[in-house]
């Protein structure tokens, strides 16, 4: 019981914190509400729970056995959260703001395969993983309930957070406030990623 509390703390506090999933989120609903958000939502929970299924069967030892492929990884997910950032933040100081970024991942299946991009998801996945082995169908259960509702509740909190922007989204310049603050955030986020614990 010791290890499924430490392992729901841990995923609280990872899934509420901001990150490139949340900014996605966000974004999302501020431009389509809460019910646009869904999809993102959706995607972001499902690529978690394959994320989880394949580190599980083995792409966690994997990781363990040879680090230098967790370092490449990370490496090249945080690539993409900084090209996706400074395309938000070149967004923001256009003269006119777009009305949607194509470069942001979309729709449910864009979201599921952006969490094998995504370093946070990762080191979120072993972290749990490490913190509680799964050593039969019970445990299993268990992780699939945590990393089902705990994330849900998290990104419905972010989405009712910019659905909440959306009013003051379509005034250029709270839009491009919003883009070069995301933009920044998701290279920040890449850039702590990066950093070895």
């Amino acid at each position: 019981m010791d290890q499924l509390l430490a392992a729901a703390g841990l995923l609280g506090v990872a899934a509420i914190t901001p990150g490139p999933n949340n900014l996605v989120v966000l974004r999302a609903a501020g431009h389509a509400g809460l019910r646009g958000a869904l999809p993102a939502i959706v995607g972001i929970i499902g690529g978690g729970l394959l994320l989880l299924a394949i580190t599980a069967l083995g792409a966690g030892a994997a990781f363990a056995a040879y680090p230098p492929l967790r370092r490449a990884v990370g490496t090249i997910g945080a690539a993409y959260l900084v090209w996706l950032g400074l395309s938000l933040v070149a967004a923001g100081f256009a003269a006119k703001p777009a009305a949607a970024s194509p470069n942001l991942p979309a729709g449910t299946l864009g979201l599921v395969g952006f969490q094998f991009l995504n370093p946070k998801s990762w080191v979120l996945v072993l972290t749990v993983l490490a913190a509680m082995p799964a050593t039969g169908p019970g445990d299993y259960l268990s992780l699939v309930g945590l990393f089902t509702l705990i994330p849900a509740a998290c990104l419905l909190l972010w989405a009712v957070l910019g659905a909440w922007l959306a009013r003051w989204l379509p005034l250029p310049p709270v839009r491009r406030g919003v883009d070069i603050a995301m933009g920044a955030l998701l290279v920040a986020c890449a850039a702590l990623l990066l950093i070895e614990p």
